[in-house]
């Protein structure tokens, strides 16, 4: 069902993947390189959010709402863990993901935060965090009411997804 849902939203957007001529960002690997920025980040965020409350209704879970106070979180935390060039929970300024929400006025509680170090869309990194036992659990965790999901891409491709969860 999970597997089918997630294929099904990708399906949806496969024209939004870009192959560059040329060079695939990726020394040597002549894969495609998927430019986030060619698709738009309202309909990657809006396309997300379906992904996971699809798999959270099939598990018999309340949708959660995208907040923009998280995805402003996730959005400094993304640039954050680019910059550093380590993907982690933990910002250069020693700040957790509750400093986070705290930084950017969320009145919630933290749920969680699952972070990526990738060349793969929204769609895979989800796939991959439903995966993970500790990420799984947070995008399922039926106290979750709220998210924010937000990326970076470096200039080679490599994206650097933050989703987190409040309620």
């Amino acid at each position: 069902m999970l597997k089918a849902a997630i294929t099904a939203a990708l399906m949806v957007s496969l024209t939004a993947c870009v192959t560059p001529s040329g060079d695939s960002g990726r020394p040597g690997d002549g894969q495609t390189v998927i430019r986030m920025n060619r698709i738009g980040v309202d309909k990657v965020q809006y396309r997300h959010v379906d992904a996971v409350n699809a798999i959270r209704q099939s598990r018999g879970l309340a949708p959660v709402a995208l907040n923009a106070a998280l995805i402003t979180a996730a959005q400094r935390h993304a640039a954050d863990i680019s910059a550093q060039n380590r993907p982690w929970h933990f910002g250069s300024n020693g700040s957790s993901p509750l400093d986070r929400f705290a930084a950017v006025g969320y009145p919630g509680s933290f749920i969680g935060e699952n972070i990526s170090e990738t060349f793969e869309d929204d769609f895979n990194t989800l796939d991959v965090w439903m995966n993970d036992p500790l990420a799984a659990a947070s995008i399922l965790d039926s106290q979750a009411t709220q998210m924010g999901i937000a990326y970076h891409q470096d200039a080679n491709g490599k994206l650097w997804w933050v989703q987190v969860f409040g309620g």
